[in-house]
Formats: structure tokens, sequence, C-alpha cells
């Protein structure tokens, strides 16, 4: 039954349930992971050993994400510190907790302070739903995510990581390819006693993700395919 499926536990997030949580989800309820968590075994270059560093890392940042996409007040979040949070992508000035939860993970990775002419994607049009709906049409069945080294431990852990999908839907006018498109990235992340965020800072060239998303010309809109319905945001990594 669905019912059941819904409260499965993932093996590769926490804090999706807890017994006596009243969290409050985007969707209704928690998220299932069953089709990224394929693309993710079926195409990761790297098998961490249980209970590793690099495991831990991958699954902490994989339940961040989660959190980060589905839950919708900040206090519920378990996987960082709400008071000290700071997130810097690319070294432009840093989100808190709040900052980052308004704008959604596609936005806050994407914002831009290029002229308006050279923007890819434009972060300051685009809410929260929008963004996803868009990134959901073009990754149907997910965005993975991995590590691929760790550079340094806790309290200051240092990876690259990288992130892929298949463009098997349109993006933005765009008609899809069905090729992978992947990118690649380092961060550095502050955590306390607990193992939750305090301060994340994100590298990474937004021209390798867009260069695959936008290398076909424009779709009429009567070609254009409607996003998929689902609930689930293609950046779960």
């Amino acid at each position: 039954m669905a019912t059941d499926k819904a409260v499965a536990a993932d093996k590769y997030r926490s804090f999706l349930h807890e017994e006596g949580q009243n969290f409050e989800w985007r969707h209704g309820g928690p998220p299932i992971y069953d089709s990224v968590n394929k693309v993710f075994e079926e195409g990761r270059t790297k098998e961490w050993p249980k209970g590793s560093l690099e495991e831990v890392v991958q699954n902490a940042v994989k339940s961040w994400e989660m959190e980060l996409s589905h839950k919708t007040r900040i206090q519920d979040f378990r996987t960082i510190n709400p008071e000290k949070f700071k997130l810097i992508v690319n070294g432009k000035e840093g989100l808190s907790g709040e900052e980052t939860l308004k704008l959604g993970s596609y936005n806050a990775l994407l914002k831009s302070s290029m002229p308006e002419e050279f923007k890819y994607y434009k972060a300051e049009e685009e809410s929260f739903e929008s963004s996803h709906d868009a990134f959901r049409s073009a990754f149907p069945r997910g965005f993975a995510w991995e590590v691929i080294s760790v550079y340094s431990g806790p309290p200051v852990v240092t990876f690259k990581f990288r992130h892929w999908g298949y463009f098997e839907g349109p993006f933005k006018g765009h008609a899809p390819t069905g090729e992978m498109v992947q990118f690649y990235g380092l961060a550095v992340m502050k955590v306390d006693e607990s193992l939750r965020a305090e301060d994340v800072e994100v590298y990474y060239d937004p021209a390798e993700l867009f260069a695959g998303l936008l290398k076909r010309s424009d779709i009429s809109d009567s070609a254009n395919i409607s996003a998929p319905s689902g609930h689930g945001c293609p950046f779960h990594n």
C-alpha cells in the first residue's frame, strides 16, 4: 500500500520519521526517494563503507537537502543550527537559514550577480515552487548527489561532490536531450558537536549545469511537455 511505502525509512536520509514529532511538511507528508535513490545507486562512482566519514558526510548533506526542500518551518530542522546557519555560494553574501528556506535550494544555489543579458537562470524572478517545477520537469527521475572525496573531518568538513541526472523533460522551453547532465563542486561545512551545520560554503560552476540544459533550441509551447505532478524534488541528492 502507498501508506506503508510512505512511512518506510530511507537508508540515505535521517529525520524523515521521528516518533512524537509534529513536523510541518510542504506537501502534507514525508517525501519518497525511491526514484532518485535508483539513479544514485546505478550512477554513483563511489560506494563508501558503512560508517565511514565519507558516508556520514554524504548522508548528512542528503538529509539537509531533504529538510530544506520538504519542511516548511526552520524549527523543525535537525541538520542545521538555525541560530548560526549561513549558506555562502561562490563567495557571495551568506544566506541565513530562514532566507535559504524561503528561496529554496535551486534559487539559493543559482543566484547570480551577472548582468541580466548573461544570466542562464534568473533566480530573483522565481519562487520556491516555480524553481522546483522547472527542474522537476527537466529531471523527472531526480537529480542525484554523491560525495567524491572528503579532505577534512569535523568540525570543519571539506569535501568534493558530484550532482547528476538525466535531462528527460523540457527545461524553460528547451527540449530534452535524454543525456546525463552533471557538475562537480567543492564545499566547506562547519558543524557543531552534534554535527549540525553552522556555516556551509559551496563553490561550483553553474555553466557546467546549464551547458547540458540549454543544448537544444527553444521548443514551442504546443510541443512543451507538462511537468510531472509528483511532489518529489529532483535536487534530492
